[in-house]
């Protein structure tokens, strides 16, 4: 890493991350999941490099009577190399998240954006109503078409009621 990502990685406040860009939902959460893996595993690296590994095997051939156990040890120690693993694998894999990531907040501000817009149109329509003791029938026709439509059918047919309870769905008492 970086002398530039370390520096920004431990100055980087991540509730100010989440609220500022305001992400909500699984963004949030995977954001929120990465940080809490990434604080474990520097927890970890700092507990493991602070411990020794120096191992004093003089002390163990003083202690332990077979002393050719602790040479082999100590031969298998000495001539131990590391082995190299490729990495592309877990690095391709990273790079799907983090397309996936970005796929995910790309779509969660469109519907944002979507839901701000709508939202602002309703504003817009409650703020320019009128009060319900100032709207005509007109008005009310204007809004809902249907409304018009199903009275002029009653005046037609002759019915001068709206449909009750029980007309809709009949008599339920028993006695």
């Amino acid at each position: 890493m970086s002398s530039v990502a370390k520096t920004v990685s431990t100055k980087l406040d991540w509730t100010k991350v989440i609220s500022s860009l305001g992400l909500t939902g699984s963004t949030a959460a995977s954001l929120t999941a990465f940080k809490k893996r990434n604080d474990e595993a520097k927890k970890e690296y700092l507990t493991l490099t602070s411990q020794s590994t120096e191992v004093n095997f003089n002390h163990y051939k003083s202690i332990l009577k077979n002393s050719k156990v602790v040479e082999e040890i100590e031969k298998s120690v000495t001539s131990f190399r590391p082995v190299v693993y490729d990495v592309s694998k877990n690095l391709k894999n990273i790079e799907i998240f983090e397309e996936k990531a970005i796929e995910n907040a790309k779509l969660t501000e469109k519907s944002v954006l979507e839901e701000i817009k709508q939202l602002q149109l309703t504003l817009k329509d409650i703020e320019g109503a009128r009060p319900f003791d100032q709207l005509t029938v007109d008005d009310v026709a204007k809004a809902r078409p249907d409304l018009d439509e199903k009275v002029t059918y009653m005046v037609k047919n002759g019915k001068w009621e709206v449909p009750t309870y029980k007309e809709k769905f009949g008599d339920l008492t028993v006695m």
